[in-house]
């Protein structure tokens, strides 16, 4: 008899955290992170959490939503199988053609806006054409439209696990 390789998703039960008043996303985020490679997530909630849905694609995650009694809802989030999307900046050509990284940055102890402007000191000390990486806890949303305005261009995207936003800047010549 064939043994399954599957991993059975960690669930979470969310109910109690919200009936005693409390919220119930860090607990959540925390559950994420503690997943095993290619391991789902199975919330229950009193209610359909579609704000989550979003949250969780953008950690690499599908979803199926349940209705299972009285209102309440069973989630299943699932790995996505397809490879993560890159994000680019609108001017990025091609983005696997740059040199490999001559700069590496670890950023993810680092509260906002510490790692920007790490980030951004260190685009001043690279040659034009070089190319940074960077590790984040965080999408650094406000970062894109400040390197834009050096003139650098910039890919990047969440790791597997859905923790950590890695990001290449490639270094250019602010506009005039």
């Amino acid at each position: 008899m064939p043994v399954s390789t599957e991993i059975a998703p960690k669930v979470l039960d969310v109910r109690p955290i919200l009936q005693n008043g409390g919220e119930p996303f860090q607990e959540i985020m925390q559950a994420v992170r503690d997943l095993a490679p290619g391991q789902g997530l199975k919330l229950v909630a009193p209610f359909r959490p579609q704000p989550l849905f979003r949250v969780m694609e953008g950690r690499g995650f599908d979803h199926e939503a349940c209705e299972i009694a009285s209102g309440h809802w069973e989630v299943l989030f699932t790995p996505q199988k397809e490879i993560a999307r890159v994000e680019t900046s609108a001017d990025a050509d091609t983005p696997e053609a740059w040199p490999d990284p001559s700069l590496h940055l670890d950023l993810c102890d680092l509260d906002p806006p510490e790692p920007m402007i790490r980030i951004l000191a260190a685009t001043e000390k690279i040659e034009e054409g070089d190319v940074l990486f960077a590790l984040l806890s965080r999408e650094p949303v406000f970062l894109f439209p400040e390197l834009a305005k050096r003139g650098h261009q910039w890919a990047g995207n969440f790791d597997d696990a859905g923790t950590a936003y890695r990001i290449l800047v490639r270094v250019g010549r602010a506009k005039e």
